[in-house]
């Protein structure tokens, strides 16, 4: 088995991850790790844009109180007000690694408003600003001398100094990580001096997700799995516009389309969200979405629609050209008819337990952006504060890494060969197939916008036999991908699962039946679960 030493293993390749190795590498070297190519993430699907403090008027103590509305109750005040006010300065950051943004006549630059928002302060690209963003980062660091991207390189398990010296007084630290080269087939060891966790979230344990096809948690898996605390997997935010076709699942019908005045209207066409909430449509995402739920439930529809009708057809398709393209794929001229649209599984708020700084309580392991549970976004997220967190626990992490400096050392002696069957079933591919579609409708069905005690049992307990399984095909079968995916949304399932069953009340994102009360104003209790207990 082939060992690799650096001294940064980051692993996936979203603006986290890059922002961290842009970062890090003017005085490290970095390897970066993805499990596809380089420009498959999360980030380059977001369409809305970035939250920041930048217009005369708006105020961090303004988006500080917006993003703690919107959290109900359940961030933490240290994180918000570090994260909210390194805005600009990470802005610029991005400003100079090569990033456009949209300006206006006057070459400033313009600035829209999202849901939970109570200014203008959310700086885009036209409606594909992860896309942009990824595009600059992914470019600076291709062409980093320190830095080195290995694509189609799958991450295994964590590796922890107790494998390599089992009698080390030492305490147990993250070292490095088993990975799986998918084009060879062969398993490498990476060690380091730090491992940064930034392999996003979690949407596709969900049948109905905005995500990109590999959101299969592994980064909370792997964490876990290593010993880890989590926390928080209950509040899997759902994104209340996606667009509705038979032959799309997963496109995302961006906020910023209702922070353009867009209107949610019924099969009547009637506007309906400010009987549910005073900003209307521009109510937080989780009263948006229970309530197009609500609604949808009432009427037997199997969707509601977002009107864009106010503005002209040139005016759209100037501000909004991606969405009006595809939904013109579709048979839908928003600029003549309503976009139908239903919620969807869309970004995690909870993940591995960090600090600002990515610094979770296992020594040598840290995780960022989405992968981490920073209490920044509680139990419900405002929207547009998922890049900027993203870009600021990136900053984080590489300041307190090299404060660190000499500090922590790489290991000398190479980690325990991998041993692993060699034996391969095509026509059991087909199981795990079945399996992953079980899991993601049971979770779509039972753990959802609206839940109740009684279904989270019904799913904790299939869930056991699921992961029953799947653990005996990780055992008998040669690795892949698809098994390895597998194996991490069951886990991650079964996490959040144990996590809603843990919460009696409702709260943000998550709301119960059994317990339609919270106290919303009161600070909440993070969930958080250890390994074995």
């Amino acid at each position: 088995m082939k060992t690799q030493r650096t001294d940064f293993l980051v692993i996936g390749s979203g603006l986290a991850g890059l922002a961290f190795a842009l970062k890090a590498a003017s005085t490290a070297r970095v390897t970066l790790i993805t499990k596809e190519k380089a420009p498959s993430a999360n980030t380059a699907w977001a369409q809305g844009g970035i939250a920041a403090v930048m217009a005369p008027g708006d105020t961090f103590e303004a988006h500080v109180r917006d993003t703690l509305r919107a959290g109900a109750g359940l961030c933490r005040l240290d994180s918000v007000r570090n994260i909210v006010e390194q805005a600009p300065e990470r802005i610029q950051d991005l400003l100079n690694w090569g990033v456009h943004f949209d300006l206006k006549d006057d070459a400033s630059i313009d600035l829209t408003r999202e849901g939970g928002h109570s200014e203008r302060r959310i700086l885009h690209f036209e409606d594909h600003t992860g896309s942009e963003i990824h595009r600059a980062l992914l470019q600076q660091c291709l062409s980093h001398p320190n830095i080195e991207i290995l694509e189609e390189h799958f991450a295994i398990d964590l590796i922890v100094n107790k494998q390599i010296d089992p009698l080390s007084v030492e305490p147990t630290a993250c070292v490095g990580a088993y990975v799986l080269e998918k084009t060879t087939g062969d398993v490498k060891a990476f060690l380091a001096k730090s491992v940064i966790l930034s392999t996003g979230g979690a949407g596709k344990v969900y049948l109905y997700t905005t995500n990109w096809s590999g959101a299969t948690g592994d980064g909370i898996a792997m964490a876990h799995r290593a010993g880890a605390r989590i926390a928080n997997l209950e509040f899997m935010q759902f994104h209340p516009t996606c667009l509705y076709h038979r032959d799309s699942r997963n496109f995302l019908i961006s906020e910023a389309l209702r922070g353009e005045g867009g209107e949610l209207v019924n099969s009547k066409g009637e506007a309906f969200m400010k009987k549910y909430h005073a900003m209307g449509s521009l109510a937080p995402r989780d009263i948006v979405a229970r309530s197009i739920d609500a609604e949808m439930k009432t009427s037997g529809d199997a969707c509601v629609y977002l009107d864009m009708r106010s503005h002209s057809r040139d005016y759209l398709q100037r501000r909004f050209p991606v969405i009006f393209k595809k939904c013109l794929e579709y048979g839908i001229d928003m600029s003549s008819e309503p976009i139908p649209v239903v919620p969807a599984a869309h970004y995690l708020c909870g993940g591995v337990l960090t600090d600002v700084s990515g610094q979770t309580d296992l020594p040598g392991l840290w995780a960022l952006g989405e992968t981490a549970c920073t209490g920044l976004h509680g139990a419900n997220r405002l929207a547009s504060n998922s890049l900027l967190e993203c870009l600021a626990m990136a900053h984080e992490c590489s300041e307190k890494l090299r404060a660190l400096g000499p500090a922590i050392k790489l290991p000398e002696t190479d980690p325990p060969e991998w041993h692993h069957p060699s034996h391969s079933d095509a026509d059991e591919m087909v199981v795990i197939h079945h399996m992953w579609d079980e899991i993601r409708r049971l979770m779509w069905n039972y753990v959802g916008i609206v839940r109740s005690d009684k279904r989270l049992e019904r799913a904790s307990h299939r869930l056991k036999n699921i992961l029953s399984e799947v653990k005996e095909y990780y055992s008998i079968f040669r690795l892949n991908s698809d098994i390895l995916e597998l194996r991490n949304i069951a886990i991650v399932a079964d996490l959040s699962v144990e996590c809603a069953l843990k919460r009696k009340e409702s709260r943000g994102i998550h709301y119960n039946l059994d317990y339609p009360w919270a106290e919303i104003e009161a600070p909440g209790k993070d969930t958080i679960l250890v390994r074995g207990s």
